[in-house]
């Protein structure tokens, strides 16, 4: 079903690009004019244009929200976490922000015997 509206919605999106370049220039934007004679002339041509223009960018609006709603539906109850396999941290523990997993506050040093901190010799 995904793919068959994402299908349908790519296919819109080139229809609305191809029909958006056909339409004539109002000029004015971005300094470009808009030159005369063309194949389609004429307030006919332009109505029809821009009632396809409208039909196909609401389709597209449809479109993007079905997907968007595809989605949501199908990554339901699913996190990026739980995606890479990395177990979160037991809920029952202790928060002890302090202290760290081993629940010594220094790395171990070069001998078992010497104190962790240094004198004051």
């Amino acid at each position: 079903m995904e793919n068959v509206v994402l299908i349908v919605h790519l296919i819109l999106a080139l229809g609305l690009i191809a029909v958006v370049l056909m339409q004539r220039s109002e000029g004015g934007g971005l300094g470009m004019g808009g030159g005369g004679g063309g194949a389609m002339t004429g307030r006919a041509a332009a109505t029809a244009l821009s009632k396809v223009t409208w039909v196909l960018a609401i389709a597209f609006i449809i479109t993007s929200i079905t997907l968007t709603i595809i989605a949501a539906q199908n990554s339901a109850g699913t996190s990026v976490i739980d995606q890479l396999g990395i177990t979160p941290p037991a809920q029952n523990a202790p928060s002890n922000d302090l202290v760290p997993p081993g629940g010594d506050l220094l790395p171990p040093s070069a001998g078992d015997n010497a104190p962790l901190v240094p004198s004051a010799d």
